[in-house]
């Protein structure tokens, strides 16, 4: 019978042990997880220089979800311009296109007086429809037909009428 009080004992302790040893584990694991998050959010780093109280816990997990927030505000407003110029890139490409056809069909007729270079007659020619390119964009919303074509229409009559 004390054999078996004995190997309860000690049942009871190897399991006391064991539960120990994984809370242990469990809070180291939770600890490093605050000094990685300190480490890594730089709105934490700041404040744990030489000198400075060490970051609680809470002040830890709201510096880092303000920063993941702008972190995701950030993203956001990139992806926002990226799509603008790849819009803006795509006009270019289809205008590009279109000037290019037209200096096709005149390449072939002869034209009077002195030859001004390909070059040249596209610098100039981009330079005005860059500035052109920047009126339309601010003016042209392209959510559907209507809006498009009346945003057209305001925007030659705005910007492109002989002065």
């Amino acid at each position: 019978d004390e054999l078996d009080f004995d190997s309860s004992s000690s049942s009871k302790q190897n399991r006391r042990f064991a539960h120990s040893v994984a809370e242990q584990k469990r809070r180291d694991a939770i600890k490093k997880g605050y000094d990685d998050l300190q480490s890594i959010v730089p709105t934490c780093q700041h404040s744990t220089s030489a000198g400075s109280p060490k970051l609680s816990k809470a002040i830890i997990l709201q510096r880092t979800i303000e920063y993941v927030s702008f972190m995701h505000h950030q993203r956001k407003k990139h992806e926002e311009e990226l799509e603008k110029l790849r819009k803006e890139v795509l006009a270019l490409k289809i205008m590009k296109q279109n000037y290019e056809q037209i200096a096709r069909a005149h390449a072939d007729q002869p034209m009077p007086g002195q030859q001004v270079s390909e070059e040249a007659k596209f610098s100039v020619f981009k330079a005005i429809l860059d500035n052109q390119f920047v009126t339309f964009d601010g003016t042209v919303v392209v959510n559907d037909f209507d809006s498009l074509s009346s945003g057209i229409f305001h925007w030659l009559e705005e910007y492109c009428k002989p002065q």
